[in-house]
């Protein structure tokens, strides 16, 4: 079966990554695994419905209706305006990375992050994604996903991104069994070395997990003192869910 073109369309505008304000037709093409010919075509018709934009130097970039259509559809966009203000009060207290969220297809997605100067690293992005095996916002949404997704990412493969990457199906099962029975998700040099990730679920009022809360802090000893404040945000996005 031959690709439709809004199939294609999406494998373009797939092609930018987060943090990226413009590519060239050529490199949106190797990205994008499409002919260059192809590619053009498609990217003249998405610039005149707006969903692209065109510089004066002839890069391309998003338009801004895709951030308004996405805007008017998502989800996501209450229960990102909802945690924010527990997430700013959160943030003043920790004086670290503040970080919501959720789950997409096999990966973790960035709804928001609040940083602060002199944070520590942190390579997550405001709509970046990461494994979901290898974050601690990854692990406790895996650890309330469903079986099915939960199977899929034991068979692997398992990224790592430091020694102290979530490697093995053991290993893995063995995190997702205390994130379940803790509520927490501690990872401690698992992205960077310098960093560790804690992530604690945020539920609505069915009890049903729907993002996880995080805070990226220095990975030293006291790094696990953040864990009240992390739980009682989490709390509090979740009344406020039950008002909306």
């Amino acid at each position: 079966m031959s690709e439709s073109v809004v199939s294609r369309a999406v494998r373009v505008v797939d092609a930018f990554r987060p943090g990226e304000t413009t590519l060239g037709v050529s490199e949106i093409a190797r990205r994008s695994g499409l002919h260059v010919a192809t590619t053009s075509r498609l990217v003249a018709e998405l610039v005149e419905l707006g969903l692209l934009r065109r510089d004066t130097d002839r890069r391309v970039g998003l338009g801004l209706r895709l951030w308004e259509l996405g805007a008017r559809a998502s989800p996501a966009l209450s229960l990102r305006e909802v945690a924010m203000p527990l997430m700013e009060d959160l943030h003043a207290v920790v004086g670290q990375h503040t970080q919501l969220g959720v789950l997409d297809g096999a990966e973790v997605l960035f709804l928001e992050r609040l940083s602060a100067p002199g944070a520590v690293v942190n390579y997550t992005r405001i709509a970046g994604r990461l494994p979901l095996h290898a974050s601690s916002s990854g692990l406790v949404l895996l650890a309330h996903a469903g079986p099915d997704l939960q199977e899929r990412t034991l068979a692997g493969p398992l990224r790592t991104f430091t020694p102290a990457t979530i490697g093995t199906p053991a290993r893995l099962r063995a995190a997702l069994d205390h994130v379940r029975r803790e509520g927490v998700a501690f990872c401690p040099g698992h992205i960077h070395a310098d960093a560790c990730g804690i992530a604690v679920p945020v539920r609505d009022p069915a009890g049903a997990v729907v993002a996880a809360l995080a805070v990226i802090v220095p990975n030293d000893a006291d790094a696990r003192t953040q864990v009240p404040a992390l739980r009682a945000a989490a709390r509090g996005i979740g009344r406020q869910l039950v008002s909306h």
